[in-house]
């Protein structure tokens, strides 16, 4: 798919390391929702993880800006790399609001949206290894689409419950907006799902 001229391919070895640093997050928001103790500690981490990723982006943007040939077009690579950073930005946001709001008891849909991110973040792992090896990208991305719409369903639910039984209004609004910006990580990771599906169509 990428092999038709010489170019610079340490942009698969960066887009990699930028996959595993999201997995890290992912993964360390799940053990925050499983295990609720420590909170600030691992929200701590998540935010490492997260200035981490801005690094790995910075790094891949300014390799693209001194690179003169690359495996695939420019604003793919951009993009690719600014949709990557979003989703661990939405992740670290989801962290954040449980310091900012001193959300003390987490909704179960909470743990259950951040296991959905996992899933997808992993998926987005098994793509971004297959870019150098003509894999089969395309059905790691429907299984992204998938997981973004089993989110959907879980959030709504969530939500519909919570104005059913919560009677605290500032409660409420702390725990709903948490919700969302879970959910909304899982929007970013269909994005990047969306690059890859367009990196591949431009390459085969």
């Amino acid at each position: 798919m990428f092999g038709l001229i010489p170019k610079d391919n340490s942009f698969f070895a960066m887009f990699s390391a930028m996959s595993d640093n999201l997995i890290a997050g992912a993964r360390t928001l799940v053990e925050l929702f499983a295990n609720y103790q420590d909170v600030e500690k691992k929200i701590d981490e998540i935010h490492r993880i997260e200035r981490e990723g801005d690094e790995l982006t910075h790094a891949i943007l300014t390799k693209l800006n001194q690179t003169f040939i690359t495996p695939f077009d420019r604003e793919d690579i951009h993009e690719l790399a600014s949709k990557l950073d979003d989703v661990l930005d939405f992740i670290n946001a989801s962290g954040a609001r449980i310091v900012m709001y001193r959300i003390t008891t987490p909704p179960p849909a909470a743990g259950a949206l951040a296991a959905i991110i996992l899933q997808q973040c992993q998926a987005l792992q098994q793509a971004v290894s297959l870019m150098q090896k003509n894999g089969d990208i395309l059905s790691h991305c429907v299984e992204i689409n998938r997981l973004e719409n089993e989110a959907d369903q879980v959030s709504q639910q969530a939500i519909a419950t919570l104005f059913d039984r919560e009677k605290d209004p500032i409660n409420l609004i702390k725990i709903k907006e948490l919700l969302e910006c879970l959910e909304r990580a899982t929007d970013k990771a269909e994005d990047v799902a969306n690059v890859l599906e367009t990196v591949v169509l431009k390459n085969t």
